[in-house]
């Protein structure tokens, strides 16, 4: 009963910030794809990131560009997380290292 009262004020969507302020909305839930995301939206986690559903990512090099890859991902993740046979995900060439490096920081 205690985790349904803290729940309510948890909104739906959290928001991810570029280090070049660009912000992506996404559903809590496609978010929570990765690790590390989880982890700061977690409520007994004590980040502030867990009060405000905005988490900022200044470590992510190219930033805008990547993030917004990223959040493509996660719902692409979220949407075909059940299905079987699912099509690889389009990445500019020039982005896989980013990609990559981004991938293992959000534990994705």
């Amino acid at each position: 009963m205690a985790s349904s009262s803290q729940n309510q004020g948890v909104s739906e969507y959290v928001t991810l910030i570029s280090s070049d302020g660009f912000e992506f909305v996404l559903l809590r839930e496609a978010a929570c794809v990765s690790g590390a995301i989880r982890r700061m939206l977690d409520p007994t986690s004590r980040f502030k990131e867990s009060t405000t559903g905005r988490c900022e990512f200044a470590e992510i090099k190219h930033s805008g560009i990547v993030l917004e890859k990223v959040a493509e991902y996660l719902y692409y993740n979220h949407k075909n997380r059940n299905r079987e046979d699912v099509p690889d995900m389009e990445i500019p060439p020039e982005l896989c290292l980013e990609l990559l490096m981004a991938a293992d920081y959000l534990d994705c």
